[in-house]
């Protein structure tokens, strides 16, 4: 190795955490970084202490910077934190941005092989150089070996800084390339040749971030959201998926192909007993689900906003010819294409009155992969019970990051929940059917499947406004007889969806805050925070639309009521108001849409901040 290559560092005063921490990798989309960052905090997780990564990357396929950070938090947070603790500085395009998020007395970590200037570090940081590029080509001499082992290379290096154990990590080489001995062997060569190397000519007492074994971790398991969806697709009884690529939802759809290829066959001949179809466009893709509810198999789409923008029309034909039908939609940035490879909670209102007209759709939200499996079957069941279009509302922060959660369950004595469908003996025996008729006063008709019955059950329609028994009219009164069994349904939907669950504050307060899906982890370390600060506040997160009753009687309960979300115009406040005819001066938006996840210190910052400027107002309400 030649002689000039040159270490940096640049000594000052220096973070100090034992599994509480933040590490940053920044690296070039298309360089397999991806999968040993991944590695890293994988190595963590087995040690027992719990972690939250987030893959920060661009809407292409290679050559654009992309991030990943990794949260270690012994305490179990797993929102993002904000701020950097330690950067893995592997992309000099963002080398400026990426060291000015550093917090003073954090660590950069970089490739030393080529001298830098003073000028181009902090004082108030302290820099570990590692020759990286020079190792590297001392070892290799294929250029993608010498693109993909570094990346191992400055994982070997990592262990020894931060303690993490070299056996925990061969485990996981075995286990990723099981069958592929080769593989592991050179894998475990790279990381030996960083691990000696920072063992040589680094002071492990340089870095005082550290990982120690712990158990923590628990039962739980670590996944995304979007495999976990598409689990819970399978075990809810769905048959058919029809979707169009889509980031953040394409893995959604290929990894329920996936589990239908194992799960989904004929014990004895082996044939697959389900339908995949890639659509040529999202409104294909919808009419796909819906021709499929309505000749009774249980069918969903994935999709994302601009997918949604474009099913509308059959998003309105199914609420109105009331055929059940499932949408996952795993939230992206927009407006438009807006930010693909960004999160947000920003198509409530798109999905909630989808399509032209008086419509309104439920709307269930999954705070972590356990939910994505279970809010995902009940969609399917709630969407046969209620005969209407039924959305799961992810986001890619869910969606496409490795989340840990609670470990999958599901009761094999669960039967289907498929409504109301006559029987070809119920029409045998007379019974009266009208398919848009309310026998039962909860606002759902019976339904037929197609081939039911050889003589009865069949209705022709001539377009979607009809009577009770399905006979076209435009005759006001009759329009107006379906639109309030409509209302009716909805009603019932309330009692059917996925209810609230609360969270009483340490003390009695007269605040509230209102959230819901992925914000759930943030919230959980912004109401700690708050109450670390002497700050109360009662929290209540939100699981489905339309809102339980419990919703309106958690609003009156509280003075003021904060509504955290992640979109630009307070979306879900809109719909509180709306439909619960709450006062919006009572209501208070919280609101983040930068594209990245929120965290607890923006939540706990803004609502400390409003509770700041009540106490004035009080104050000076009281002087006068």
């Amino acid at each position: 190795m030649p002689d000039s290559i040159e270490v940096g560092a640049i000594q000052a005063s220096a973070i100090e955490a034992t599994n509480e921490f933040v590490v940053k990798f920044a690296n070039v989309n298309g360089s397999g970084s991806a999968s040993a960052n991944e590695l890293f905090a994988r190595s963590i997780l087995r040690m027992g202490v719990p972690v939250s990564p987030r893959n920060i990357f661009p809407s292409n396929i290679q050559g654009l910077p992309t991030w990943y950070e990794v949260r270690v938090s012994e305490k179990g947070y797993l929102g993002r934190r904000g701020g950097t603790d330690m950067l893995v500085a592997m992309n000099p395009q963002t080398w400026k941005q990426d060291v000015a998020e550093l917090s003073p007395g954090g660590y950069l970590f970089y490739d030393s092989t080529r001298p830098m200037p003073d000028s181009m570090f902090r004082e108030d940081v302290n820099v570990i150089g590692v020759p990286l590029t020079a190792i590297t080509n001392a070892t290799y001499t294929d250029a993608r070996q010498r693109q993909l082992f570094k990346n191992i290379i400055y994982i070997g290096a990592l262990s020894i800084l931060l303690d993490i154990d070299p056996a925990v990590i061969e485990q996981l080489f075995g286990e990723q390339f099981k069958g592929k001995e080769a593989l592991i062997g050179a894998n475990k060569k790279a990381l030996k040749l960083g691990r000696d190397w920072a063992s040589e000519h680094l002071d492990p007492a340089l870095c005082k971030l550290k990982v120690k074994a712990s158990d923590k971790v628990g039962e739980r398991i670590f996944m995304e959201g979007n495999a976990a969806a598409a689990l819970g697709c399978v075990y809810g009884g769905a048959t058919v998926c029809a979707w169009y690529p889509i980031t953040p939802s394409s893995s959604l759809a290929e990894a329920f192909q996936s589990f239908c290829q194992r799960y989904r066959r004929d014990k004895e001949t082996g044939d697959g007993k389900y339908a995949i179809v890639q659509a040529e466009d999202e409104l294909a893709s919808i009419g796909i689900v819906i021709g499929a509810g309505w000749n009774g198999a249980r069918a969903f789409t994935s999709t994302s906003g601009p997918g949604i923008s474009l099913m509308t029309e059959f998003i309105g034909l199914a609420y109105f010819a009331e055929v059940p039908a499932v949408l996952i939609n795993v939230q992206r940035g927009g407006p438009s294409t807006g930010m693909p490879t960004r999160t947000q909670q920003a198509d409530l209102l798109s999905c909630a009155y989808a399509s032209n007209g008086d419509t309104k759709h439920p709307l269930l939200f999954p705070e972590d992969p356990k939910e994505c499996f279970d809010l995902a079957a009940d969609a399917l069941d709630l969407a046969d019970r209620l005969q209407t279009p039924v959305f799961v509302m992810s986001d890619l922060d869910i969606g496409m990051n490795q989340r840990l959660c609670a470990p999958l369950e599901w009761d094999d004595a669960r039967v289907y929940d498929r409504g109301k469908v006559m029987t070809a003996a119920e029409l045998e025996a007379g019974k009266d059917f009208g398919r848009y008729l309310d026998v039962d006063g909860d606002g759902i008709p019976y339904r037929t499947l197609p081939g039911t019955h050889e003589k009865r059950g069949a209705y022709f329609t001539r377009g979607t406004t009809k009577d009770r028994y399905a006979r076209y009219s435009e005759e006001g009164p009759v329009y107006v007889d379906n639109m309030e069994r409509l209302e009716k349904k909805w009603e019932t939907a309330k009692t059917l969806v996925p209810q609230p669950i609360r969270r009483e504050a340490a003390e009695a307060t007269k605040y509230g805050v209102l959230y819901f899906g992925s914000t759930s982890p943030a919230m959980d370390e912004a109401l700690d925070l708050l109450n670390d600060k002497g700050e109360h506040v009662d929290a209540l997160r939100l699981r489905a639309f339309p809102f339980p009753e419990s919703v309106r009687n958690f609003i009156l309960e509280h003075e003021v009521v904060f509504v955290v979300e992640q979109n630009r115009d307070a979306q879900m406040r809109s719909m509180l108001v709306n439909e619960l005819e709450i006062d919006r001066a009572r209501m208070v938006a919280i609101c983040h849409y930068d594209g990245t996840p929120v965290t607890g210190r923006f939540i706990a910052r803004a609502i400390g901040a409003h509770l700041e400027q009540f106490k004035v107002v009080s104050f000076e309400r009281a002087a006068s």
